[in-house]
């Protein structure tokens, strides 16, 4: 089998052939599927061994010491050649991997050959293609959870056992300093904890990166930007807890701890930064400082992690085997997200070269993960030969299903699920008061939204019992505008009820959710849902459109989507539950470009800047027509939100964020200037379904056309991981 291995004495590293390790009693011998690269504890090591003989002397005097202990004991000569000995040896890099079971030695009953497992430890968990890991050094791999992720286990139970040293509460403050892969990861699980969480690096991409992950604010620590945001967030109190998750020589982080933390708080040491303690200011406030040591309870002890004795649970809550089996749940069930941590995927041959690239700097990573040969492949973009999203077909039982009969003159009796702020401004204004339609009953999950709302837009009931709604005959719609995790859930239970759904965008966040919907669709026999995607509403762009006239030949189509920042703390920004903030706003911009050229896409390809959430999609057309979606978020707040320009047959298409419209040909056209707000169509779109209830007529936009849209989502997001363009599998 290879490995890779390092001489420390000349610094070479090698992808070496060695002998398969045996299955010894008390543990498993693992095949890798995954391995994990920690660009900081590594490429130290990594460095350290390209130093001359003084520089490595001068990186570890706890080494030195040990030397000169062994020359006082043993003389010079014996210690020079043991000493010589050991640097002229090849040593293993690696210790965090997932893989499968292959062999299962005696007293192992827990897991069974063919098993995932996610496996720790910096002598049983390397870069090689077979490990032998005792029991406390593995754990089962919740289902569902992709190879690739739980290969992250031992850098997550480090960041887990720091923020238990940390002993954070519900409420409190807390500073990282230093954003590498094990920083990233405690900004999460502290944002997880409900812990606001403020960022120190020097890195902006990684500041960046932390805010997209659930911190509150990042900034450069030699910046005034960290102290003020710790002074808003604490009244001027200073941090509960500080982090130091930074390496390197600097006696910086110690330093700003001291200043940023309030009185008798908590210092915690995770990574391996110079630790000077400036003893007045840590006795001034009576700092208490803790260490973080590795993977928790049971490290560096041989009866633990050799003999597979366990700690009792009554007495040591967290081993480290149970922080790795802890770490893998939040992952699997999105609390924490390690995707965007992922800058590279290496295949195992290229292992040397990878190395050498983190060494030299040409590669910018805040992971790097090792995939092996001899495995399957995950079903991803990543992985897969011809990488593809699935668009489900819409199947319905005895044709589309029309609306049940309704007595003449009758009121639309429409109720709502959620108020929040998009409903209250820019769905609910549009139609209390619109005749032919009563507002029947607005459900939310606490009551005092639920009588806001009704006081507000004149429901004629409010509740918090979804149930009884949706079992009630006399409701003909239900509009669902609550959090992006609920829509794909309500939307189902809808259907399968009978009532006609308007859900805003986005209809789903995963294959699976949509597949669900329209399996929903199918079971009921009925179809009648629409998605919030109003701009193909819009009165401007319908003008635009018509003028345009027919379009012959392929199109090129570009959207420039100027979205901004978003405000700290917002929930857009919670990737792990409510999906990306692409996933959750860009299908307004695929419907748009799908509607202006006629046709559903059938393969998109997305790029983006490594920590940036600017992106570049590319979505192509049966007819060989494409459209460029260019959603930023760095763009200046002045400039125009939206402006799209659409090319054929030698005309061109113009629209100036919903304010001007211009079509160029023979002749050229161009709208007056709407003097007030932006009609971006949700007016329109209201009136097409309330109209399509009251009639049984087709909803506003086909079924079809809702699902590919969604599909087509979800799409740009498996091509950012797999960095390869992605079939929409039975586009039409």
């Amino acid at each position: 089998m290879k490995q890779v291995v390092q001489n420390y004495k000349s610094g070479e590293l090698a992808l070496l052939d060695v002998p398969v390790p045996g299955c010894k009693p008390g543990g498993v011998l693992v095949r890798t599927s995954y391995s994990l690269i920690s660009t900081g504890t590594e490429l130290m090591k990594v460095s350290e061994a390209g130093m001359s003989m003084l520089g490595k002397a001068r990186s570890r005097p706890d080494q030195v010491a040990k030397v000169a202990q062994s020359v006082a004991t043993n003389g010079l000569p014996a210690t020079y050649r043991k000493v010589m000995g050991k640097l002229d040896s090849y040593t293993p890099l690696g210790y965090s991997l997932c893989g499968v079971v292959e062999q299962v030695g005696a007293g192992i009953d827990d897991v069974k050959a063919g098993d995932l497992v996610a496996c720790a430890g910096n002598e049983h968990a390397l870069h090689a293609e077979l490990n032998w890991v005792p029991k406390n050094l593995y754990t089962p791999v919740p289902d569902g959870l992709a190879p690739r992720h739980a290969a992250f286990g031992t850098v997550g139970s480090i960041a887990l056992q720091g923020v238990r040293q940390g002993e954070s509460h519900l409420g409190e403050v807390a500073l990282v300093i230093g954003l590498g892969l094990i920083g990233q990861l405690v900004v999460q699980l502290l944002a997880a904890s409900g812990v606001r969480v403020v960022g120190a690096d020097p890195d902006p991409a990684r500041c960046a990166l932390a805010e997209r992950l659930g911190a509150a604010a990042c900034g450069d620590p030699g910046s005034a930007a960290v102290e003020v945001a710790v002074a808003e967030l604490t009244g001027g109190h200073g941090v509960d807890q500080v982090y130091l998750a930074a390496g390197g020589g600097s006696n910086q982080p110690v330093e700003l701890a001291a200043r940023l933390c309030r009185d008798r708080g908590r210092v915690v040491d995770i990574g391996k930064c110079r630790l000077d303690l400036p003893w007045n200011a840590y006795y001034e406030k009576e700092l208490d400082v803790r260490f973080s040591r590795s993977y928790g309870p049971g490290r560096y002890d041989p009866e633990y992690e050799l003999q597979g004795r366990d700690y009792p649970i009554g007495y040591v809550r967290w081993t480290e085997r149970r922080n790795l089996a802890c770490f893998l749940d939040l992952v699997a069930r999105g609390s924490v997200d390690v995707e965007p941590l992922v800058s590279h995927v290496a295949d195992f041959d290229d292992a040397v070269p990878t190395y050498q690239r983190l060494k030299d700097g040409e590669l910018k990573a805040v992971a790097v993960l090792f995939r092996y040969p001899g495995q399957p492949q995950e079903a991803d973009a990543e992985t897969a030969q011809a990488p593809s999203v699935a668009v489900p077909a819409v199947r319905r039982t005895g044709g589309t299903a029309s609306a049940p009969a309704r007595a003449a003159g009758a009121p639309v009796r429409l109720a709502f699920v959620g108020a929040g702020n998009y409903a209250s401004s820019m769905l609910l204004p549009h139609l209390a008061g619109r005749e032919g339609v009563e507002l029947s009953t607005v459900v939310t999950t606490t009551a005092l939204s639920a009588a806001n709302a009704q006081r507000k837009f004149g429901f004629a009931d409010a509740t918090t019992d979804l149930d009884a709604v949706l079992g009630d005959p006399s409701v003909d719609a239900v509009f669902v505008v609550t959090r992006h995790s609920s829509h794909a859930g309500l939307t189902r239970k809808a259907l399968l009820a009978g009532k006609a759904v308007f859900v805003e965008k986005p209809l789903a966040l995963t294959e699976d959710e949509l597949a669900d919907v329209v399996a929903a669709v199918e079971e009921s026999g009925n179809d009648r849902l629409q998605v919030g995607f109003n701009r193909r509403f819009a009165p401007l762009l319908h003008d635009a459109r018509r003028r345009f006239g027919t379009r012959t030949g392929p199109a090129a189509l570009r959207y420039l989507v100027n979205a901004g920042r978003l405000d700290h703390g917002s929930w857009y920004l919670q990737e792990g539950s409510e999906g990306t903030r692409f996933v959750g706003e860009g299908g307004h911009f695929i419907d748009t470009a799908s509607w202006l050229l006629d046709a559903d896409p059938v393969s998109v390809w997305a790029t983006a800047p490594s920590g940036n959430d600017d992106l570049q999609v590319v979505l192509r057309y049966p007819d060989g027509s494409t459209a460029t979606i260019s959603y930023v978020t760095s763009g200046p707040s002045g400039f125009p939100k939206e402006t799209l320009d659409l090319i054929a047959d030698g005309r061109a298409l113009r629209l100036d964020d919903f304010v001007r419209a211009s079509v160029y040909g023979r002749k050229r056209w161009v709208s007056s200037r709407l003097p007030k707000a932006r009609d971006k169509g949700q007016n329109a779109e209201l009136a097409a379904f309330v109209r399509a209830v009251r009639t049984g007529g087709p909803m506003p936009v086909p079924l079809e056309s809702l699902v590919a849209t969604t599909a087509a989502t979800l799409a740009v997001r498996a091509s950012l991981v797999g960095g390869a363009p992605v079939t929409l599998a039975g586009a039409r």
